[in-house]
């Protein structure tokens, strides 16, 4: 029991290294990738309570820009895996639902400086050999994405603590914020290490118990996420990691009457099935399951007459192609006025064309691989359709090369038809269409992003004119949950731009805000009498 009334200490983002030559950073990491690369083939088990556990199904892990490469395999399990994983949730919940907060938000404090520290070479260089991603995006994710995640959730869940009811005279109320009843269960994605590291540990900080399903091309840092979080103290059973399939997972999970909550990062598609799945399984749980899922985008910039033409070249370049465009904020989808379009496009293209393309390993390329086979043919397919379209023209890029890698050039498609298919879908790659406006629509314009697309999480607006910033602003109100006023639709910073969208982009619970922590806690409500009653009658029945 805690003797006190502790004050987590106050989050202070962690600041992301630059890794320019002869730095020491630069030097570690780069050490460490080759360590990583050329040591003997790992063998990644799944974590279910105290145990490793190996199969007989080993899957490949290869890096992406070079999928000759083995660095190793991880274990893939089955439903007794899963059935064994909730069971050693449960097993763990009661001692750990009764831990206090102080201590679990130490752990969890202990987890950052880890990242921050000790494992910061290693988990960056993991995320850029598994994840293909140049040394500055591993940094901003995960290093320093993750170490905030890890601090100021710690924090925030301290303020909920804090919000405590009002008492009468003779009364105290008090607020509880008890863990979901039963256990929790995390999906995520391949993008983000961060990410994948937020979404059980977020909900483990609140007292949960969590089995994480990593996505199968993120295992490699996922082990090493792992790592972390044994050595930073979680006991034993809070966070059970499986590998298996999707489905194979959710028929156990979803037809187990504990299951409490859904915690989700990944396709629009994937995460309504899940819905409906629990909503078809209701009657089954003992309680009515949380639901927060983070999914799809078909972000936007939009550039007034006014706008800077090379702040809105150098928007696109980072927005869209960073990490080869495979963020869920990455901008796919582009309207300039008609004014600046020749400026932006001749900045555009010059630049487009100093990128360097390769290895993470060379600290050079700016662009790396798409993440698997699967994510370049449906990337490759977007290009070569519109390769076959008279209604477009691709000004820079449009080539690909799988052979070694999964490589596809930053490619930028220039089209007359604002409904075209490129426009509309989810491409997830290094893929941006755009749409030259007349400058006198401004207004229709926004309407037209406003409509084009089932998503709403991020965009972008480039002016100086201070009332077309208002006009989009307000225009734009329910077409994206981070909005960003000249500068990148991407690069969410935790504690600073909470992130989160809604309409088909999800339930916009706001990832490293206290809004997200909310959702895994229930409260209850105690009133205390201090001197109870002993007659019933209340006065006016004199």
């Amino acid at each position: 029991m805690a003797h006190g009334t502790f004050k987590v200490p106050y989050p202070i983002n962690e600041q992301v290294l630059s890794y320019a030559p002869g730095s020491l950073e630069r030097d570690e990491l780069q050490t460490m990738y080759k360590k990583m690369f050329n040591q003997d083939p790992i063998d990644v088990p799944m974590y279910i309570g105290s145990e490793e556990i190996r199969t007989s199904d080993k899957r490949i892990i290869t890096p992406p820009h070079d999928h000759s490469k083995v660095l190793g395999h991880f274990n893939y399990g089955d439903s007794s895996h899963v059935e064994a994983a909730i069971d050693s949730a449960l097993k763990a919940r009661k001692e750990w639902a009764a831990y206090s907060y102080v201590e679990r938000a130490s752990i969890f404090l202990k987890a950052a400086d880890l990242v921050a520290g000790k494992y910061r070479a290693k988990l960056n260089a993991s995320t850029m050999l598994a994840q293909s991603k140049n040394c500055f995006q591993a940094e901003i994710d995960a290093a320093c994405e993750l170490t905030d995640f890890l601090r100021f959730n710690a924090y925030f869940g301290q303020q909920i603590m804090e919000i405590q009811p009002e008492s009468a005279y003779g009364i105290w109320n008090r607020m509880e914020y008890r863990p979901l009843e039963g256990f929790v269960f995390a999906v995520t994605p391949f993008n983000f290490t961060a990410i994948a590291a937020n979404l059980p540990s977020c909900m483990a900080l609140m007292g949960n118990v969590v089995v994480w399903k990593p996505a199968d091309s993120q295992v490699y840092s996922a082990q090493v996420l792992m790592e972390i979080f044994k050595e930073a103290g979680v006991p034993d059973g809070v966070i059970n990691m499986v590998t298996v399939d999707g489905p194979v997972a959710g028929d156990v999970v979803f037809n187990h009457p504990d299951f409490s909550g859904l915690h989700f990062t990944g396709s629009t598609a994937v995460f309504r099935h899940l819905w409906k799945t629990i909503g078809e399984n209701i009657a089954k749980y003992k309680t009515y399951p949380r639901i927060v899922g983070e999914t799809g985008g078909k972000d936007f910039v939009v550039a007034h007459s006014s706008a800077i033409p090379d702040a809105v070249a150098a928007g696109l370049i980072r927005g869209s192609f960073e990490f080869q465009g495979q963020k869920c904020s990455a901008a796919s989808r582009a309207y300039i006025s008609r004014d600046i379009w020749p400026s932006v496009k001749e900045k555009l293209v010059s630049e487009l064309a100093t990128l360097k393309i390769g290895s993470p390993e060379d600290f050079g390329n700016f662009i790396n691989a798409v993440i698997d086979k699967r994510a370049f043919d449906k990337i490759t397919s977007y290009i070569d359709w519109a390769k076959e379209q008279d209604d477009c023209e691709i000004i820079t890029g449009g080539s690909y090369d799988g052979s070694k890698g999964y490589f596809v050039d930053p490619t930028v498609i220039v089209t007359s038809n604002p409904k075209f298919r490129t426009m509309v879908e989810e491409i997830f790659g290094p893929v941006l269409t755009i749409y030259v406006f007349d400058s006198e629509k401004f207004q229709e314009t926004l309407e037209l992003i406003d409509s084009t697309s089932e998503y709403a999480l991020t965009g972008a607006v480039f002016a100086q004119d201070r009332y077309a910033l208002s006009l989009a602003k307000n225009t734009l109100e329910n077409s994206a949950g981070n909005f960003y006023l000249n500068d990148k639709p991407t690069g969410a910073v935790v504690g600073q731009q909470p992130f989160g969208g809604a309409r088909g982009s999800g339930t916009n619970d706001k990832a490293g805000s206290v809004l997200n922590l909310l959702r895994w806690v229930s409260p209850r409500t105690i009133k205390e009498t201090l001197v109870p009653i002993e007659d019933y009658r209340y006065p006016f029945l004199g």
